[in-house]
Protein backbone atom coordinates (compact mmCIF):
# COMPACT_ATOMS: atom_id res chain seq x y z
CA UNK A 1 0.00 0.00 0.00
CA UNK A 2 0.97 3.38 -1.03
CA UNK A 3 1.17 5.88 2.23
CA UNK A 4 2.43 9.49 2.55
CA UNK A 5 5.88 9.28 4.29
CA UNK A 6 7.05 12.71 6.45
CA UNK A 7 10.52 12.31 7.89
CA UNK A 8 11.70 14.65 10.21
CA UNK A 9 14.53 17.58 9.95
CA UNK A 10 16.94 15.36 11.64
CA UNK A 11 16.85 13.25 9.06
CA UNK A 12 15.79 14.88 5.59
CA UNK A 13 16.62 18.85 6.35
CA UNK A 14 20.41 18.82 5.59
CA UNK A 15 19.93 18.89 1.81
CA UNK A 16 18.03 22.43 2.11
CA UNK A 17 20.88 24.13 4.03
CA UNK A 18 23.82 23.19 2.84
CA UNK A 19 22.53 24.62 -0.22
CA UNK A 20 19.58 26.08 -1.81
CA UNK A 21 19.09 23.86 -5.23
CA UNK A 22 16.71 25.54 -7.20
CA UNK A 23 13.42 23.86 -7.86
CA UNK A 24 10.69 25.64 -10.43
CA UNK A 25 10.86 29.04 -9.43
CA UNK A 26 11.44 28.72 -5.25
CA UNK A 27 13.98 27.43 -3.35
CA UNK A 28 14.84 23.92 -2.31
CA UNK A 29 13.13 22.38 1.05
CA UNK A 30 14.26 19.04 2.98
CA UNK A 31 14.83 16.42 0.46
CA UNK A 32 15.06 12.60 0.88
CA UNK A 33 17.55 11.20 2.55
CA UNK A 34 19.72 8.89 0.38
CA UNK A 35 19.34 5.38 1.33
CA UNK A 36 23.13 4.61 1.99
CA UNK A 37 25.43 7.46 3.71
CA UNK A 38 28.49 7.97 2.00
CA UNK A 39 29.92 10.96 4.50
CA UNK A 40 29.10 11.60 8.31
CA UNK A 41 26.13 12.90 8.35
CA UNK A 42 25.94 16.58 9.49
CA UNK A 43 25.31 16.86 13.87
CA UNK A 44 21.51 16.77 14.51
CA UNK A 45 21.99 19.54 17.22
CA UNK A 46 23.81 21.79 14.75
CA UNK A 47 21.27 21.41 12.37
CA UNK A 48 18.28 22.56 14.47
CA UNK A 49 20.52 25.49 15.72
CA UNK A 50 20.52 26.05 11.89
CA UNK A 51 16.99 25.66 11.67
CA UNK A 52 16.44 27.98 14.27
CA UNK A 53 18.72 30.98 12.71
CA UNK A 54 16.98 30.25 9.24
CA UNK A 55 13.48 30.91 11.02
CA UNK A 56 14.27 33.67 13.35
CA UNK A 57 12.74 31.22 15.65
CA UNK A 58 11.77 33.07 19.16
CA UNK A 59 8.93 32.59 21.79
CA UNK A 60 6.69 35.54 21.49
CA UNK A 61 4.46 36.69 24.90
CA UNK A 62 1.76 33.40 24.52
CA UNK A 63 4.76 31.00 24.68
CA UNK A 64 4.13 30.35 20.94
CA UNK A 65 7.23 30.24 18.29
CA UNK A 66 7.43 32.05 15.66
CA UNK A 67 9.03 33.10 12.52
CA UNK A 68 10.50 36.72 12.44
CA UNK A 69 9.66 39.15 9.31
CA UNK A 70 13.08 39.57 9.49
CA UNK A 71 14.58 36.14 9.00
CA UNK A 72 16.42 34.67 5.76
CA UNK A 73 12.73 32.41 5.66
CA UNK A 74 11.06 35.71 5.30
CA UNK A 75 13.67 37.37 2.46
CA UNK A 76 13.23 33.65 1.00
CA UNK A 77 9.37 33.55 0.67
CA UNK A 78 9.21 37.75 0.01
CA UNK A 79 12.06 36.50 -3.61
CA UNK A 80 9.51 33.86 -4.60
CA UNK A 81 6.29 35.49 -4.12
CA UNK A 82 7.24 38.49 -6.20
CA UNK A 83 8.10 36.65 -8.83
CA UNK A 84 4.96 35.05 -8.53
CA UNK A 85 3.12 37.77 -8.96
CA UNK A 86 4.54 38.82 -11.83
CA UNK A 87 4.03 35.40 -13.44
CA UNK A 88 0.25 35.50 -12.18
CA UNK A 89 -0.40 39.06 -13.87
CA UNK A 90 1.39 38.17 -17.16
CA UNK A 91 -0.86 34.80 -17.41
CA UNK A 92 -3.93 36.65 -16.25
CA UNK A 93 -3.48 39.32 -19.26
CA UNK A 94 -2.74 36.34 -21.38
CA UNK A 95 -5.99 33.75 -20.43
CA UNK A 96 -8.58 36.99 -20.22
CA UNK A 97 -7.07 38.16 -23.84
CA UNK A 98 -8.36 34.53 -25.09
CA UNK A 99 -10.82 33.93 -22.66
CA UNK A 100 -9.74 31.28 -21.06
CA UNK A 101 -10.05 30.66 -17.39
CA UNK A 102 -6.73 30.67 -15.18
CA UNK A 103 -6.19 29.59 -11.82
CA UNK A 104 -3.91 28.73 -9.28
CA UNK A 105 -3.87 26.02 -6.76
CA UNK A 106 -2.28 26.49 -3.03
CA UNK A 107 -1.00 23.70 -0.47
CA UNK A 108 -1.92 24.52 3.07
CA UNK A 109 0.58 23.37 5.47
CA UNK A 110 3.56 25.32 5.54
CA UNK A 111 2.03 27.20 2.20
CA UNK A 112 -0.03 28.90 4.06
CA UNK A 113 -0.13 27.55 7.44
CA UNK A 114 2.99 27.94 9.16
CA UNK A 115 3.37 24.75 11.85
CA UNK A 116 7.15 25.96 12.93
CA UNK A 117 5.64 25.91 16.26
CA UNK A 118 4.53 22.33 16.16
CA UNK A 119 7.81 21.05 15.18
CA UNK A 120 10.36 23.23 18.04
CA UNK A 121 7.95 21.66 20.46
CA UNK A 122 7.69 18.61 19.06
CA UNK A 123 11.50 18.48 18.30
CA UNK A 124 10.76 17.85 14.37
CA UNK A 125 9.30 14.68 15.42
CA UNK A 126 5.76 13.79 13.30
CA UNK A 127 2.81 12.43 15.47
CA UNK A 128 -0.45 11.67 14.27
CA UNK A 129 -2.29 12.31 17.26
CA UNK A 130 -0.25 15.34 18.38
CA UNK A 131 -0.85 16.42 14.97
CA UNK A 132 -4.46 16.44 14.47
CA UNK A 133 -4.77 18.28 18.06
CA UNK A 134 -2.68 21.11 17.04
CA UNK A 135 -4.43 21.38 13.18
CA UNK A 136 -7.61 21.46 15.25
CA UNK A 137 -6.82 24.32 17.49
CA UNK A 138 -7.00 26.90 14.12
CA UNK A 139 -4.35 28.93 15.42
CA UNK A 140 -1.10 28.95 13.25
CA UNK A 141 0.16 31.75 11.55
CA UNK A 142 0.20 32.94 8.25
CA UNK A 143 3.34 31.86 6.40
CA UNK A 144 4.04 35.25 5.64
CA UNK A 145 3.26 37.31 2.75
CA UNK A 146 0.60 34.40 1.09
CA UNK A 147 -2.95 36.06 2.17
CA UNK A 148 -1.74 39.15 0.11
CA UNK A 149 -0.85 36.98 -2.67
CA UNK A 150 -3.69 34.83 -2.96
CA UNK A 151 -5.82 38.30 -2.64
CA UNK A 152 -3.91 39.70 -5.63
CA UNK A 153 -4.26 36.34 -7.51
CA UNK A 154 -7.97 36.85 -6.93
CA UNK A 155 -7.95 40.86 -7.85
CA UNK A 156 -6.54 39.56 -11.15
CA UNK A 157 -9.42 37.31 -12.21
CA UNK A 158 -7.14 34.10 -10.95
CA UNK A 159 -9.42 31.51 -9.30
CA UNK A 160 -7.64 30.15 -6.57
CA UNK A 161 -7.97 26.28 -5.20
CA UNK A 162 -6.49 24.21 -2.59
CA UNK A 163 -4.91 21.17 -2.66
CA UNK A 164 -4.15 19.66 1.07
CA UNK A 165 -3.03 16.61 2.24
CA UNK A 166 -5.43 17.52 5.02
CA UNK A 167 -8.06 15.13 5.72
CA UNK A 168 -11.95 15.69 5.05
CA UNK A 169 -12.61 15.72 9.04
CA UNK A 170 -10.00 18.39 9.30
CA UNK A 171 -11.93 20.72 6.98
CA UNK A 172 -13.67 22.86 9.43
CA UNK A 173 -10.48 23.83 11.69
CA UNK A 174 -8.79 24.43 8.33
CA UNK A 175 -11.15 26.83 6.95
CA UNK A 176 -11.29 28.19 10.38
CA UNK A 177 -7.58 29.27 11.02
CA UNK A 178 -7.47 30.48 7.07
CA UNK A 179 -10.18 33.03 8.21
CA UNK A 180 -8.12 34.06 11.51
CA UNK A 181 -4.85 34.50 8.73
CA UNK A 182 -6.90 36.76 6.58
CA UNK A 183 -7.39 34.07 3.59
CA UNK A 184 -11.21 34.23 2.88
CA UNK A 185 -11.22 33.12 -0.58
CA UNK A 186 -13.04 30.40 -2.23
CA UNK A 187 -12.96 27.95 0.93
CA UNK A 188 -15.79 26.10 0.11
CA UNK A 189 -15.54 22.49 -1.25
CA UNK A 190 -15.46 23.24 -4.88
CA UNK A 191 -12.17 24.35 -4.72
CA UNK A 192 -10.57 23.15 -1.38
CA UNK A 193 -9.93 19.68 -2.21
CA UNK A 194 -8.81 17.41 0.80
CA UNK A 195 -7.88 13.93 1.32
CA UNK A 196 -11.18 12.19 1.98
CA UNK A 197 -10.21 8.24 1.94
CA UNK A 198 -13.46 6.89 3.03
CA UNK A 199 -15.36 8.47 0.23
CA UNK A 200 -12.63 9.13 -2.51
CA UNK A 201 -13.51 11.45 -5.56
CA UNK A 202 -14.20 9.22 -9.20
CA UNK A 203 -10.86 10.99 -10.25
CA UNK A 204 -8.81 8.84 -8.34
CA UNK A 205 -9.98 5.59 -8.95
CA UNK A 206 -6.94 4.37 -10.28
CA UNK A 207 -5.50 4.68 -7.00
CA UNK A 208 -8.28 4.86 -4.36
CA UNK A 209 -11.54 3.39 -3.61
CA UNK A 210 -13.83 3.16 -0.51
CA UNK A 211 -12.37 0.21 0.75
CA UNK A 212 -8.11 1.47 0.20
CA UNK A 213 -6.65 4.05 -0.38
CA UNK A 214 -3.24 3.65 -2.70
CA UNK A 215 -2.25 7.26 -3.48
CA UNK A 216 1.09 8.51 -3.32
CA UNK A 217 1.50 11.89 -2.37
CA UNK A 218 1.79 12.90 -6.22
CA UNK A 219 -0.86 10.61 -7.47
CA UNK A 220 -3.40 12.45 -4.95
CA UNK A 221 -1.95 16.17 -5.34
CA UNK A 222 -1.41 15.78 -9.45
CA UNK A 223 -5.24 13.84 -10.07
CA UNK A 224 -6.54 16.87 -7.93
CA UNK A 225 -4.87 19.13 -10.44
CA UNK A 226 -6.21 17.12 -13.76
CA UNK A 227 -9.72 17.44 -11.87
CA UNK A 228 -9.46 21.15 -11.62
CA UNK A 229 -8.05 21.52 -15.26
CA UNK A 230 -11.31 19.37 -16.62
CA UNK A 231 -12.90 21.81 -15.36
CA UNK A 232 -12.16 24.01 -17.89
CA UNK A 233 -9.10 25.90 -16.14
CA UNK A 234 -5.61 26.20 -16.89
CA UNK A 235 -3.52 26.16 -13.44
CA UNK A 236 -0.62 28.99 -14.15
CA UNK A 237 1.15 28.47 -10.74
CA UNK A 238 1.29 25.81 -8.06
CA UNK A 239 2.31 26.41 -5.02
CA UNK A 240 3.93 24.03 -2.74
CA UNK A 241 6.63 23.55 0.22
CA UNK A 242 7.15 19.96 -0.67
CA UNK A 243 8.61 18.43 -3.60
CA UNK A 244 5.83 16.16 -4.14
CA UNK A 245 3.29 19.51 -4.06
CA UNK A 246 4.62 20.33 -7.45
CA UNK A 247 5.49 16.91 -9.23
CA UNK A 248 3.30 15.19 -11.57
CA UNK A 249 1.94 18.06 -14.00
CA UNK A 250 -1.17 19.67 -14.69
CA UNK A 251 0.34 23.66 -13.62
CA UNK A 252 2.73 25.64 -16.18
CA UNK A 253 4.70 27.45 -13.38
CA UNK A 254 5.50 25.70 -9.62
CA UNK A 255 6.50 27.20 -6.96
CA UNK A 256 8.39 25.62 -4.00
CA UNK A 257 8.23 27.33 -0.93
CA UNK A 258 11.04 26.58 1.36
CA UNK A 259 10.36 24.40 4.65
CA UNK A 260 13.55 22.54 6.16
CA UNK A 261 11.83 20.88 9.17
CA UNK A 262 10.09 18.09 7.32
CA UNK A 263 9.50 15.83 4.01
CA UNK A 264 7.18 14.55 2.80
CA UNK A 265 7.46 11.64 -0.24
Amino acid sequence: MHKTTRISAAVAASVALAGAALYGTGVAGAGPAPQHATAEPENIGQLVKEIDSYYGASLDADGVYQASPSSQYAQDLARIEAGARKQIAKAAARHHHKGDRPAVVFDIDDTLLLSLDYEKKTNYVYNDATWKEYVAKADRPAVFGTPGLIAYAQSKGVEVFYNSGLSEAQRAAAVENLKKVGIDVNLDAGHMFLKDKANPPAYLSGCATASAWNCTTVQYKSGTRKHIESLGYDIVGNFGDQHSDLEGGYADKTYKFPNPTYYVS
